[in-house]
C-alpha cells in the first residue's frame, strides 16, 4: 500500500541536494511516468519545453540505456547540442542523473546546484533516494473486481448516478469504490486513474 507520507518525507530529501531544483519522473512506462516532480526555475522549464530539449538531452539517451548515476560533467557523454550550457544560463552548473528499475518501468532523476560539483558521497545518497522513490511508487497493483467495474462506468462515459445505478450500489458507494481505486493507482484524478488502469492493462 502506498504511503504518502513516507514518500513525501523522502521525496523532501532531494531538496537538500537540489539547490538549484530538480526533475523526477517515477516508472516511466509507454512514455509516461507514473508520477512526476519539477522544481527547475520556471524560466529554464520553458526553454526547455519550447525548444524540446528533452529529445537532445544527453542525459535522456544515458538514463535509457544504463541505469546508475552519474555527474552530468561525464566526460564520456556526448552534448552535441550544448543542452548543458544552456542549463547553465539559468543556474543550473553542475548536476546529477540518476537512472533506475528495468527499462519497461525506468525511473530517471536528475538533481542540479549551481555553485560546486556534487561529491561522490552525495551522489551515492542521491541515488540510494532515488531508488527508494522507485521502490515506493512502485505501480504493481492489483485493483479488486468492483474498483475495476466502477473505473470502467467513468471511462464509458457514464455519471456517477447512472453508474452506481448499473451496479445496484448507492451514489456514495460507487465514490468510495473510485476513491480507493485513485489510491491504489496514486492518481490525483479519477481521470488520471482511468488512463493508468488502461496503461497497466487492467481495462
Amino acid at each position: 500500500m502506498f504511503d504518502r507520507n513516507s514518500f513525501d518525507a523522502e521525496l523532501m530529501k532531494l531538496d537538500e541536494f537540489a539547490k538549484a531544483g530538480y526533475y523526477l519522473a517515477l516508472h516511466i512506462r509507454f512514455t509516461t511516468p507514473l508520477m512526476f516532480f519539477l522544481t527547475y526555475p520556471d524560466d529554464w522549464t520553458q526553454q526547455y519545453e519550447q525548444k524540446g530539449y528533452v529529445l537532445r538531452d544527453p542525459m535522456t539517451a544515458w538514463s535509457f540505456a544504463t541505469t546508475g548515476a552519474t555527474r552530468w560533467s561525464n566526460p564520456r557523454i556526448p552534448d552535441p547540442f550544448k543542452i548543458f550550457d544552456e542549463a547553465r544560463k539559468f543556474g543550473l552548473n553542475y548536476g546529477v542523473t540518476v537512472s533506475a528499475g528495468p527499462i519497461v518501468s525506468r525511473t530517471v532523476g536528475s538533481i542540479a546546484r549551481g555553485d560546486r560539483e556534487f561529491s561522490d558521497a552525495e551522489i551515492a545518497e542521491i541515488e540510494t533516494i532515488t531508488r527508494n522513490l522507485h521502490s515506493m511508487a512502485d505501480p504493481d497493483v492489483h485493483l479488486t473486481r468492483a474498483q475495476i467495474e466502477a473505473l470502467k462506468c467513468v471511462a464509458d462515459g457514464h455519471r456517477h448516478t447512472a453508474a452506481a445505478a448499473m451496479l445496484g450500489i448507492s451514489e456514495s458507494a460507487f465514490k468510495l469504490r473510485l476513491s480507493a481505486a485513485r489510491e491504489k493507482l496514486m492518481a490525483r484524478t479519477t481521470a488520471e486513474a482511468v488512463q493508468r488502469a488502461k496503461d497497466y492493462k487492467l481495462l
